[in-house]
């Protein structure tokens, strides 16, 4: 995974672009009719049940729009929400708050549809040793975000992008002239480059995962729309080898017959791309 710092380099990349999207040369609508030096007081309201989430990022972007506005804050990340709850307040300059308005909002509504979304997985997964992932189908520029949320959730994040783990798909495999040269050349290439990099290796079939096991020094096999009966194969056939994860059409309809298959991950693109953004407003109050 990213360090830290990467990862913190990547939030400020986020409000750097979503403002200058957004706020371009100015923020005329404000400028032509609030005085520069007017003070306000607004909330962050709930209009809907479910997992708040970006509270800490919402702190940065009004932080970095300016460092004098105040927050009082009420509810926390990852805490469950309900219609009319207040998450915090916000004091200072109107104008200020008006600029970092929008992507707020829009930040703090995509971010918590999708902690809300991963902590009814992790619900579904309870009592099992099975852990969610999210994956890369996250939306362009915001994908730090998205993977905070899903660890608000409760969640856990897989590679954050193609630079950070190794992820031998059926498409490398067959490119490369198949798995057991897919994962040669890649051990090859590590040591190479001097990289540190664990390797996941998708199988489609029990003859696969064969062949995976069989290369050796593979950190998780992934069991790509395996049904339930060969997953159960797959992950007596692995045994202690290498860790395994499900994944592939799976929805909160089999995501517990999944896990009771005993795979140690599964993985779901639907906690990023498809949810519905949790209805928040920032409302002006005395």
């Amino acid at each position: 995974m990213i360090s830290e710092v990467q990862f913190q380099d990547e939030l400020q990349q986020i409000i750097s672009n979503a403002l200058r999207e957004d706020v371009g040369p100015g923020d005329y609508s404000s400028l032509a009719c609030i005085p520069n030096l007017a003070r306000g007081k607004t909330k962050l309201l709930v209009k809907e049940n479910g997992i708040i989430a970006g509270v800490a990022f919402a702190k940065m972007i009004f932080e970095y729009v300016d460092s004098d506005l105040q927050i009082e804050t009420f509810i926390q990340d990852g805490m469950p929400v309900k219609k009319g709850d207040e998450v915090f307040h916000v004091f200072g300059s109107s104008q200020s708050i008006l600029k970092a308005e929008r992507v707020v909002l829009n930040s703090m509504q995509r971010m918590s549809a999708i902690a809300t979304k991963t902590k009814f997985f992790v619900s579904l997964l309870e009592g099992t040793q099975t852990k969610i992932l999210d994956t890369r189908k996250t939306t362009p520029g915001f994908r730090a975000c998205e993977k905070w949320a899903v660890k608000i959730g409760g969640g856990e994040n897989h590679r954050f992008a193609l630079y950070d783990m190794i992820m031998l798909k059926d498409n490398h495999n067959d490119f490369a002239g198949g798995i057991p040269l897919a994962i040669a050349k890649t051990k090859a290439f590590l040591k190479e480059n001097n990289l540190d990099l664990k390797i996941i290796v998708e199988a489609r079939n029990l003859e696969e995962v064969q062949e995976i096991i069989n290369s050796e020094g593979v950190y998780r096999i992934l069991l790509d729309n395996f049904d339930f009966e060969t997953t159960k194969k797959a992950v007596a056939l692995i045994g202690s080898k290498c860790l395994t994860e499900s994944s592939g059409n799976i929805n909160e309809n089999t995501i517990r017959n999944y896990a009771e298959c005993g795979v140690n991950y599964i993985s779901s693109g639907a906690l990023t791309h498809s949810v519905h953004n949790l209805d928040l407003s920032l409302k002006a109050f005395d």
